[in-house]
């Protein structure tokens, strides 16, 4: 019975593929940054109810946040998607570097594609549900703000996924395949410095810098690097620093982000940090108050379902290119030198990457091999993971060596070769909630490694009590 329920699946999919397409592209044109997707999540949201979905909008205390739910009763199998863009990264659908608006947001990560393949994944599985009398309930989490604002960390916070057995999702890349490599946990905070204003020249003795705070802040920081895990990274951009050379600055700001491979380790390497700014203060006669964003965890993996999505895209097929969109992706192969295609394809640590040197878009379907790996990269799906067994898979939407959060990303994401992962996607994803609904033994060798990999360990929020979802953040 299965089998002929995908492939029913598979098939609305195909049927639909122009709508799908149609909202991608609306998504990718909107590109509205984190906790600012007013249009893109309507967008979403509205598909879902048209198809039969009930709609709670707001959720978690972010307007851009919802959940969609259709069915009752057990297994509850969840389904996410992404919308927020990244600032700066405005681009054509074109191989050659040209904003649509100068300075604008663009989908450097297809986060356009990422919601769409979520909503049609678990719109197709429904159709086939309904069709076909079979329980369960179906959720699509629509997920604001993973690149800034790690939105999720704040639904799982507020238990919207306490209800839920398994939890698929999608994000575009370079492979395909269902990842089993964790993930950097982090912590997202602002640093706000006071001083006293005075004429620079005139008066310097009577001004205390809160730019110099700033910059002995991020000396000592640097200084600290020396001694932490060689796997934490801590970066940092500096917001504000004063108006004019000639007045001493009374307020200053930066923005620190400090991963590390465990939850803990983030912990003690942000306590540090927070010293090093006291620490600026005293030295600077200023005063300061510490802006916390936002934090995440680890992100526990599941090797049962990422063998599932794998076999589903390989009953698929991958996709197949035109000439126009293989042409394209020569084109966007130019701009990435043969160094930091090679450095990509090492880093990846794929066995036999080096085949792949000459190749522009991979359409081969690897088992995964990176368990026990530690990705550079933070994602809010993390927290999700320690809540139900979760997977995050990824289509190829990328020409393989594309540096993530570039415009060559954003290109891609708006044209052909896109859409092909889009609907790639979609497919899988509608076929493994099919099976996680049908197969009640599959589900529960999800769930039995689910608890094994948290071995008794209990989650706890990264964020204080008292830290709301920054709505404001990008009008500071």
């Amino acid at each position: 019975m299965s089998q002929t329920v995908k492939q029913k699946v598979l098939d609305w999919i195909s049927e639909n593929e122009s709508r799908i397409i149609e909202v991608s592209d609306r998504i990718w044109e909107f590109a509205e940054l984190g906790l600012k997707e007013f249009k893109s999540s309507s967008l979403l949201a509205e598909e879902l109810r048209k198809a039969g979905f009930k709609i709670e909008m707001g959720v978690a205390g972010m307007p851009t946040a919802f959940v969609a739910t259709y069915g009752s009763g057990e297994p509850v199998i969840g389904v996410m998607g992404e919308y927020d863009a990244l600032p700066g990264l405005s681009q054509k659908p074109l191989p050659t570097k040209e904003p649509l608006v100068e300075g604008a947001p663009g989908h450097g990560c297809g986060h356009n594609i990422h919601g769409a393949s979520g909503m049609a994944g678990a719109v197709g599985a429904k159709m086939v549900m309904e069709a076909n009398g079979m329980k369960g309930t179906l959720k699509f989490f629509g997920t604001p703000a993973e690149e800034s604002a790690s939105g999720k960390v704040f639904m799982v916070r507020e238990g919207v996924f306490d209800c839920v057995d398994a939890v698929l999702s999608h994000h575009p890349g370079s492979m395909n395949t269902g990842g089993l490599a964790s993930s950097l946990a982090n912590n997202s905070v602002k640093f706000h410095f006071y001083g006293v204003s005075s004429h620079a020249a005139g008066s310097p003795e009577q001004g205390r810098s809160a730019m110099d705070a700033v910059e002995l802040m991020n000396i000592g920081v640097n200084f600290l690097r020396e001694h932490v895990i060689q796997e934490a990274r801590i970066h940092y951009v500096v917001e504000a620093g004063g108006d004019q050379p000639n007045v001493v600055p009374a307020y200053a700001r930066s923005w620190y982000l400090i991963r590390a491979p465990e939850r803990d380790q983030v912990d003690l390497i942000y306590n540090q940090v927070l010293e090093i700014a006291r620490g600026a203060t005293m030295m600077t006669g200023t005063t300061h108050k510490v802006e916390f964003i936002k934090g995440v965890y680890n992100k526990l993996t599941n090797r049962v379902l990422s063998e599932l999505v794998v076999s589903n895209m390989r009953e698929i097929g991958a996709p197949k290119y035109t000439e126009e969109e293989q042409r394209f992706a020569k084109q966007i192969a130019k701009t990435i030198t043969p160094e930091m295609k090679r450095g990509s394809l090492r880093k990846s640590k794929r066995p036999g990457w080096e085949k792949l040197i000459d190749v522009d878009l991979d359409q081969s379907i690897p088992d995964a091999w990176n368990e026990g790996e530690v990705s550079p990269g933070s994602t809010d799906v993390s927290d999700v993971s320690w809540k139900a067994p979760t997977m995050e898979f990824g289509t190829a939407t990328f020409v393989l060596g594309t540096p993530g959060h570039s415009w060559q990303n954003t290109a891609q994401s708006g044209m052909g070769i896109g859409h092909k992962s889009l609907l790639f996607a979609a497919k899988t994803i509608s076929a493994s909630v099919i099976d996680l609904l049908t197969k009640p033994e599959l589900l529960k060798k999800a769930k039995d490694e689910f608890e094994q990999r948290l071995a008794g360990r209990v989650y706890k929020s990264p964020l204080p009590p008292e830290v709301k979802p920054p709505l404001d953040l990008w009008s500071k």
